[in-house]
């Protein structure tokens, strides 16, 4: 028996990998997060599977449901949402399985971040504008921020910022980035990327928020910021420079 945790993706019934589709047709039990996981994702379900909406469970109430599947030699599914490395409270539900020597695996699965990019039409990175992300989040009721993982010190770096979980906070953040990014910076907010009413409020620093207050959008978005998300004027990558030498292609004599 093993539970096998997959990342379902970002919302579209058709953003999970193979491998995931694969493992939920042979599982006869499925946990699934329903507030945040699309039903249709369970028609891949084998017949007379049984399916666990953990929306409302506590830890302890999943853990006993690992506990049973395992008694009976079930495997099980663990569908959550996006991919399982980062905000997806794996960790602590795979402690609890080693302690019940119970095996598990991960599969991947498409993250709302980069789900959010594509809805924008957008990459992350572009040459000499921004090189790196962070993905972060605000201080909440689930957990406080580490000490040293500000989103000052973030911004210092002039990253893409990809701010998780943190609609209810969109004022401190324009308030705490304006002095690195200046109020012209562009801002957008992208909320159940590719789920069928996805939305998306686009501005600056400076108008951000007067635009949010006038849309109707929940704690499921991410805020993506950084000149990244406006750039135009920007040199080529040289990975496609006649001139630069790789692997699969010989460049011009120096």
């Amino acid at each position: 028996m093993t539970v096998h945790f997959i990342g379902a993706g970002p919302g579209a019934g058709d953003l999970i990998t193979v491998r995931g589709r694969d493992l939920l047709a042979r599982c006869p039990v499925c946990l699934y997060a329903g507030s945040v996981v699309p039903l249709e994702m369970l028609a891949w379900c084998p017949q007379g599977a049984r399916l666990v909406d953990t929306a409302p469970m506590t830890l302890d109430e999943i853990e006993a449901e690992y506990v049973t599947a395992h008694s009976c030699g079930h495997d099980v599914a663990r569908l959550h949402s996006g991919d399982l490395s980062v905000f997806s409270a794996v960790a602590e539900q795979i402690r609890r399985l080693e302690r019940h020597g119970i095996p598990y695996t991960l599969t991947p699965g498409v993250p709302a971040f980069a789900a959010a990019a594509a809805v924008l039409g957008r990459e992350l990175t572009v040459p000499e504008v921004a090189q790196s992300v962070v993905l972060t989040r605000m201080p909440g009721r689930a957990s406080c921020m580490p000490e040293g993982e500000r989103l000052a010190d973030f911004a210092a770096t002039g990253s893409t910022l990809v701010i998780h979980l943190a609609i209810q906070s969109i004022e401190t953040i324009a308030t705490e980035l304006t002095p690195f990014y200046g109020a012209s910076c562009p801002v957008a907010v992208v909320a159940r990327a590719t789920w069928p009413d996805q939305q998306i409020i686009a501005g600056t620093l400076g108008s951000i928020c007067e635009k949010l207050a006038a849309a109707t959008i929940e704690r499921t978005a991410v805020i993506l910021v950084g000149p990244a998300l406006a750039a135009r004027d920007f040199r080529d990558s040289a990975l496609y420079d006649p001139d630069y030498r790789r692997r699969f292609r010989e460049g011009a004599a120096s």
